[in-house]
This record gives structure tokens, C-alpha cells and sequence, in this order.
């Protein structure tokens, strides 16, 4: 009997001895906030110890990858519509919360003047112009809203090329395969691209507001509740504010 409460003992302490396991989370983000969430991230890691694996693609895609079973625990949308259906659908716990408003910029590397707006874009000497996809992504959506504002949608439309994200269209503007593109604000502020070509506001008054949400995920509300709620109340935080507040971002 002793023997097996030495033998017990042993074992106890051998798994005190071992490191307690790390927590983690999987968080999708929509490609307009992967430079903000690279700050975020790595503040909220730093405050709390917290792992945070991130998954960079249009809201559009995230979307869908969550509906075919993705284990994603977080989603960080460019709107409110993508995760509202997939609180509406029971994919997501909890209804979502207005984290950001983005701000929609025209974007060049080339010598092009800017001055006369968007308009430009109807120029012979715009060949291409980039566009997300305004089937998944919402900055495609809004850019499409601005065209259609200064009724030059049909002549831009005949020149254009869509990128699966707001990320593809930084590709084809920092390479210079389009004279220009729309892309979010945040990503010609942010330290990698903010000395990159040049770039102008699209008027706020010629799209609708760029809510976006984040929202709980199912299987962060199954498997990792309590460190996804932490997450959401660190983005709430004045310090989160600030790293959005910082890349461009209007603040809920």
C-alpha cells in the first residue's frame, strides 16, 4: 500500500511538473484588417498569453468556409451582413457587434493625377483598375456604390479587374498590373505600404457605411467560450481603439 501511494505521489508530481497546456483561438479576419490585427494580435498576446492563429480572406469565403465546418472560433468581418446570417443560420453565438468603420481609398503607383477624384478613373490612360469582388468582399461592394454615385460605373466596369479580396487587390496595385485600385485606408497607413504610391478618400457620402462586425463563432462558443469573450471585451479595449483608430478606422 505504501509502495502504491509512493508510486501515485510520483506520478502527481511528474504532471505538476509538466507545462500547462497554452490557450489558443482561431481567428478569422477579413483581408482589409490584417495589418490592424497584426498589432491587435500581438497586443492582446502580450497582455493575456493568449495564442491567437489567424486565418486572412474575404468576408465572403470566410463566410463559407465557416458553413462547410470550418473551426474557426472568431470571425472579424468587413460588415455586419456575413455574420448576422451566420448568427441567423446558429453558426455564431451571440449576435455581432460593430468593431470599426472602414474608409474606402483609390489607390495608384503610378505618376496619375488624382486631383479630379474618381472620375479620373474614366481617363484613356487608366488601362486597368482593381476591384474586390463585390460578391464576397464589402470594400467591392462600396467601390461599386461610389462608381454608380458619379454614374462612371459602366465605363470603369469595361476596364476593371476583380480580386478575390481587398489583399489580391493590393497585389495588383503594389505591382502595378492596374493604374489603380480601391483598397481600405487602413492598408495605405499601415508601416509596409504608407510611403507606397499615392492615394486619395473615396467620399464617405457616395457608399454606404462600412460597419464591421465580429462575432463569437460556434465552435469558439463550444470549445474555447471564455478566451473568445476575452478576446471581444480586448477589442473593446482603448487600447484596441487606438491600433484601429491609428490604421484609419472609425470608431463605433
Amino acid at each position: 500500500m505504501n509502495r502504491l501511494c509512493v508510486l501515485l505521489c510520483g506520478i502527481c508530481l511528474q504532471l505538476m511538473a509538466l507545462p500547462a497546456k497554452a490557450e489558443s483561438i482561431t481567428i478569422a479576419v477579413a483581408a482589409n484588417v490584417q495589418f490592424a490585427f497584426q498589432d491587435i494580435q500581438a497586443a492582446f498576446t502580450h497582455d493575456t498569453g493568449i495564442d491567437v492563429q489567424t486565418i486572412i480572406a474575404s468576408s465572403g469565403k470566410i463566410t463559407a468556409q465557416v458553413r462547410s465546418g470550418a473551426p474557426f472560433d472568431v470571425f472579424l468581418s468587413a460588415d455586419m451582413d456575413y455574420p448576422q446570417k451566420l448568427h441567423k443560420e446558429e453558426l455564431a453565438s451571440d449576435p455581432p457587434i460593430v468593431y470599426a468603420y472602414g474608409t474606402l481609398v483609390l489607390w495608384t503607383m503610378s505618376n496619375l493625377d488624382l486631383t479630379p477624384g474618381l472620375k479620373v478613373l474614366t481617363n484613356p490612360k487608366v488601362n486597368k483598375i482593381a476591384i474586390a469582388n463585390p460578391k464576397l468582399a464589402p470594400f467591392g461592394r462600396a467601390a461599386l456604390q461610389a462608381l454608380t454615385h458619379y454614374r462612371i460605373v459602366e465605363a470603369v466596369l469595361a476596364k476593371s479587374v476583380f480580386g478575390e479580396n481587398v489583399s489580391q487587390v493590393n497585389q495588383y496595385v503594389y505591382s502595378q498590373s492596374v493604374t489603380a485600385g480601391f483598397t481600405a485606408k487602413s492598408v495605405v497607413l499601415s508601416p509596409s505600404m504608407h510611403d507606397k504610391g499615392h492615394w486619395i478618400a473615396v467620399p464617405p457620402n457616395t457608399y454606404q457605411p462600412i460597419a464591421q462586425g465580429v462575432v463569437i463563432l460556434k465552435h469558439g462558443s463550444d470549445n474555447a467560450k471564455t478566451v473568445c469573450a476575452r478576446f471581444i471585451r480586448f477589442l473593446a479595449s482603448e487600447k484596441a481603439r487606438k491600433i484601429l483608430a491609428d490604421y484609419g478606422y472609425g470608431l463605433p
